[in-house]
């Protein structure tokens, strides 16, 4: 896919139990500005101006593995709680849909580690603290090799 992208960055707060998922970038959302910009080449998005718009053609690879890592860390750590100040109490608390992205996380690392370079370690260990989170907030915890992405990244302990 080509063609102009907005990147709207989001000012993540770190959350809680000590886990930090976003230290190595905020995530970033690729939207279109209108549909008819999307559909029609002779219509130009309303924001092109915007000087953080960027093809995509010329983000790197590792930009796109990135983003898509931390998104899904960002959407997993919602899911398990840790956004609110009491996980068992939030209301965006699912934990079977927390399982599917922390797997999919996982899924993803594991088929790009070699291509994140300096980023590998900060989103692995981003993906073991969510790993962790999800044990700990599980009313019957999965046994070690078991849980989210295990299948991928070994026994989480």
């Amino acid at each position: 896919m080509t063609g102009t992208v907005y990147l709207r960055k989001y000012p993540w707060q770190t959350v809680g139990v000590g886990l930090h998922l976003l230290s190595l970038a905020y995530a970033g959302t690729v939207v279109r500005a209108s549909l008819a910009g999307m559909t029609d080449p002779n219509t130009p998005p309303a924001a092109t101006s915007d000087p953080r718009a960027r093809d995509l053609a010329d983000i790197p690879a590792v930009e796109v593995i990135t983003r898509a890592a931390v998104m899904l860390m960002s959407a997993a750590a919602e899911k398990i709680g840790l956004s609110s100040p009491d996980p068992d109490a939030s209301e965006h608390r699912d934990l079977d849909e927390a399982r599917r992205l922390i797997t999919a996380l996982a899924g993803l690392v594991t088929a790009s580690v070699e291509y994140l370079g300096p980023h590998a370690g900060p989103v692995r260990d981003g993906l073991k603290s969510l790993q962790l989170a999800f044990r700990e907030a599980s009313a019957a915890p999965d046994e070690p090799g078991s849980g989210p992405g295990e299948k991928y990244t070994g026994p989480v302990w």
